[in-house]
């Protein structure tokens, strides 16, 4: 792999950006790739690599951003037979370049780490952020006293509920100030806007903490948004099992959200390719580099040497004017 995709990747990960990882795992000559060749795809779309051709490069970047949309990795293949490459678990798609190679490239989506915000210095907030730490959350604790008890290893404290901002739609919230600050709390984590808010409390006392948010401002529909109390109803009774049972209802809340999530057939891709008019090859309009305007059109091409066969030739491509007007160009998309 090229040192400046681990260099790009590592500072991705740094910034907690998401980004996709492409290997070419499989060649058949005469494609340009090899084995091992690797690429990063931001979530911009921004393709940084080498895997053979460029004409590979707008359907790795359309299928990168939809591996980012699913959270899923992908095994593609690219070939000028696609039926003779059907296999279970592979997307396969045409190359239509004069390369007439096949390649096959594995996507891996790289995430960054779902950030959990703990509110609290109780010994459930604690227990919480020392078992969330351990599944993998980047876990914030959120302590406008934190003298009361040493933050757990692996885990950023927060003296200031202010200085908390919105991170991603993934983000979890968790009140546990066991009356302590409870209604500044979750009128923090609310400005989050977190995909989880779980309030530890009793019912009585969240309809208490409900009233007071709603004389603050606080709309109906937010505190409906609101799982009090945190967590399944799995008996617990120590901190820590309590701790159990609020990572268990986000994990069933995350998968209840991706389920709902509609995957990459679902996804208006077909609405945003184009066709060149040279090799056929699908181009990602928003992101298509090579361009060229003849009759007040514009043609998309998948590389530089097509765009300069089309340029010196554009009649071979069916770019002809007939007596009723140009025809619909091939960069128009489908």
């Amino acid at each position: 792999m090229r040192p400046d995709v681990l260099t790009l990747a590592a500072r991705l990960a740094e910034r907690r950006e998401p980004f996709v990882l492409a290997t070419v795992v499989r060649r058949v000559a005469a494609s340009a790739a090899q084995a091992g060749d690797a690429a990063l795809v931001t979530a911009s779309g921004e393709f940084h690599g080498w895997l053979g051709g460029s004409c590979t490069q707008p359907v790795v970047v359309r299928e990168a951003l939809a591996a980012l949309a699913d959270g899923e990795p992908r095994m593609i293949a690219l070939s000028p037979n696609p039926a003779a490459e059907s296999r279970p678990g592979v997307r396969v798609f045409p190359m239509t370049c004069h390369s007439g190679g096949t390649v096959d490239i594995a996507l891996d989506p790289v995430l960054p780490a779902r950030r959990m915000v703990v509110f609290g210095h109780s010994p459930i907030a604690r227990a919480l952020a020392r078992a969330a730490a351990a599944t993998g959350f980047a876990v914030e604790a959120a302590d406008p006293q934190p003298a009361h008890g040493a933050v757990p290893e692996g885990v950023r404290a927060v003296s200031d509920f202010s200085a908390l901002a919105p991170a991603a739609f993934r983000d979890v919230c968790v009140i546990a100030t066991m009356g302590e600050d409870d209604e500044d709390a979750i009128a923090a984590a609310l400005r989050l806007v977190p995909a989880y808010l779980g309030v530890v409390a009793s019912p009585k006392r969240f309809a208490q903490i409900g009233d007071t948010l709603r004389a603050r401002g606080v709309s109906g529909a937010d505190l409906e948004r609101i799982h009090s109390p945190a967590g399944l109803d799995i008996g617990a009774r120590t901190p820590e099992e309590i701790a159990i049972s609020i990572l268990a209802e986000v994990v069933a809340e995350s998968r209840r959200e991706a389920a709902q999530t509609p995957g990459p057939a679902s996804l208006p891709t077909a609405q945003a390719d184009a066709v060149d008019p040279v090799c056929g090859m699908t181009v990602a309009i928003a992101t298509a580099r090579h361009k060229a305007e003849l009759g007040g059109r514009t043609y998309l091409f998948c590389c530089g040497g097509c765009r300069e066969k089309f340029v010196a030739a554009p009649e071979r491509y069916g770019a002809t004017f007939a007596a009723g007007g140009p025809p619909p160009p091939a960069g128009t998309p489908r």
